[in-house]
């Protein structure tokens, strides 16, 4: 444990450092609140055109996510995790988040999937889970959905962002941006493309209550997320108790130093339940 929490005191002093280089905050017009609503309401549209993807409960258990109206073992951390998360974000005037780790295994997935979920969960807001992990795309497995199109084929030009969404059945508020059903190898090419920037652009500024949490590819594994990062607010660290090392850590702020952080999360943690997810 000792070296964990070395580790999170690493972090921690990192995030604290930068928090003095991010920009100024950005207070709303009253123009900007009335597009807000007129946002609200496209969005409503959105859900309601948008398909219902049945889903493998088995699955759902399984893989340990949150049930609809945010409830299961672990919603008190997420709904924690959500507030906090809301409130930094909310004080920039940001709505795009990655999720990342230094190396597989740490909970990354687990994390972005249960976090989007409990964002979904207050009615001020909705979220967008985007599967960037596009040489191994598996937020569809975890929900037990067969996707068909995903980002992919979006940044190939061979499909709509319209066509490619999908609304978890019983998730009234979330929607699934899947990666594909096939890994992508020039992954990387297709996340920086001139395409891929415009599609970005699209998902960031089309419902300005939307809340955008990207999954991405372990840092230290690939160049995807590094390529990818210029297109995010901000960054969310996943640390795993007695995976991730001082080392890769350290490695993943040095390659992501333009980058926010505005938390970390300690994942699986074996010796209190109350840090498991520490910030």
């Amino acid at each position: 444990m000792e070296r964990i929490q070395q580790v999170l005191e690493i972090a921690r002093a990192e995030r604290e450092r930068r928090a003095n280089e991010w920009p100024a905050l950005v207070h709303q017009s009253a123009a900007e609140t009335t597009e807000s609503r007129i946002a609200s309401d496209d969005t409503a549209m959105l859900f309601a055109s948008t398909p219902i993807a049945s889903l493998d409960k088995s699955k759902i258990r399984a893989n340990r996510l949150l049930l609809p109206g945010v409830t299961g073992e672990a919603a008190y951390a997420f709904k924690m995790l959500r507030t906090q998360v809301l409130q930094r974000l909310k004080q920039r005037n940001w709505n795009t988040l990655a999720v990342v780790s230094p190396a597989p295994e740490d909970g990354k997935t687990f994390t972005a999937i249960n976090l989007a979920i409990a964002i979904s969960g207050d009615s001020n807001v909705t979220s967008l889970l985007v599967d960037l992990d596009l040489r191994k795309p598996r937020i569809h497995t975890r929900f037990g959905i067969d996707p068909g199109l995903g980002v992919a084929q979006c940044l190939r030009g061979e499909a709509e962002l319209s066509d490619a969404l999908v609304n978890p059945e019983g998730y009234e508020r979330l929607l699934l941006l899947p990666g594909g059903n096939a890994p992508v190898h020039n992954s990387s090419e297709l996340l920086c493309s001139e395409r891929g920037q415009r599609l970005f652009r699209e998902i960031k500024h089309r419902y300005r209550n939307r809340i955008v949490i990207y999954d991405l590819p372990p840092v230290l594994g690939a160049d995807d997320a590094l390529s990818f990062m210029p297109q995010v607010d901000a960054a969310l660290v996943v640390v795993g108790d007695g995976r991730t090392r001082r080392d890769d850590l350290l490695r993943l702020f040095e390659m992501l130093h333009n980058v926010p952080v505005i938390g970390t999360v300690l994942n699986g943690s074996r010796s209190d339940r109350a840090r498991a997810y520490a910030y």
